[in-house]
Order: C-alpha cells, then structure tokens, then sequence
C-alpha cells in the first residue's frame, strides 16, 4: 500500500481517501484508482460503471439511492468542490439516518467511498464543477429512490453560501423525509 491514505469515519462503512500525488515541474502524477491498494484498505468492490457530471454553483443533486440494485460508489471532483453527503439508510444499522459530509475538490483530490444502502448527494460550491464517480453496478431508471435534501429529521448542515440559489432537478424537489422512506421500504 502506501499511494493512499484512507480515513474512516464515525459511520461504519464509509472511507475518505487521499491519493499520494506526486509533482514536479511538469506537473502532477496520481492514481485514483488501483485494486490492490484499495483492496487492502478494505475496499475490494468490483466497479462496473464510471459516471461524470458536470454543474454550476447552487447545484444540489440528490439525496439519492437504488433501490433494488444498491450500489457502491467511489466519488471524487475532477474540477472546483463540492460537499458530498452519504446518509445511512441500511436496515438495522445503528447509525441509520445519521449523515456524513466531507468536502471534495480537484485541490485536494479527497475521494469518498460510499457503500450500498446509503443515500447519496453533493451541493457545488464552486463556480462550476466535474464530478465522477465509479459504481458497483449498472443504473436502473426505475430504480431510483430519494430523500429529500433538508429533511429535518436528518438535520443535514449543508454549507450553503450567502446568497447562493439552489437549482435542483424537479423530482430532487419532490422527495420525502426518511419517516417516509422508512415506512415505504423499511416495513
């Protein structure tokens, strides 16, 4: 090992990751992703799909989740900064509606694992930024499940700028809270 660092946080199952990066006068040089340094971090998923997005400042994607095809997610920022949040939501966990959050920018190349059975979303903080992030299985649209961002049984602390104006898609606007979540799924 020794590319990487990893940190775990007070929720069980989720892994800030720092890449060792190496600079010279060209530039720079690191590797995001290599199965066996990750493997003995603990991480040995399969990815199958890599994802990028590409948002403006006030974008706020998610709380969201599949359902029936839970993935896991290896999430970073390839431009700008983001406050990505993963929210317990794996039946009988302990930490269940707890959320965590962690800044991630193309500055400090953090990356975050999330496992299957968390809900999952980023607020841009910058200008504009890329995103990207590998799953451990395919995307099924009619798969999809949510939370809503500011369910106040969740109390997440989005660090939300002065003046800075939430664009969000319509169905984002539409979720419910995790009581509601719960009662649907969690029967």
């Amino acid at each position: 090992m020794g590319k990487i660092t990893v940190e775990t946080c007070e929720i069980e199952g989720l892994k800030v990751i720092t890449p060792t990066v190496f600079k010279d006068e060209r530039g720079y040089f690191m590797e995001t992703y290599q199965y066996e340094d990750f493997k003995a971090a603990g991480i040995e998923q399969v990815f199958v799909q890599d994802n990028q997005s590409a948002s403006v400042k006030g974008v706020l994607r998610g709380l969201h989740f599949q359902i029936n095809y839970p993935q896991d997610k290896l999430v970073r920022v390839l431009q700008g900064e983001v406050f990505d949040v993963a929210v317990d939501i794996r039946p009988g966990s302990s930490t269940y509606g707890k959320w965590f959050g962690v800044r991630l920018s193309a500055e400090n190349k953090k990356q975050f694992f999330i496992p299957k059975n968390f809900a999952h979303g980023f607020l841009v903080l910058s200008d504009y930024a890329e995103f990207a992030y590998k799953c451990t299985d395919f995307y099924h649209p009619n798969d999809e499940g949510g939370i809503i961002w500011n369910d106040p049984d969740i109390g997440i602390e989005w660090p939300l700028l002065s003046g800075m104006e939430l664009i969000q898609s319509e169905k984002d606007t539409k979720w419910g809270g995790i009581k509601e979540f719960s009662e649907k799924y969690r029967k």
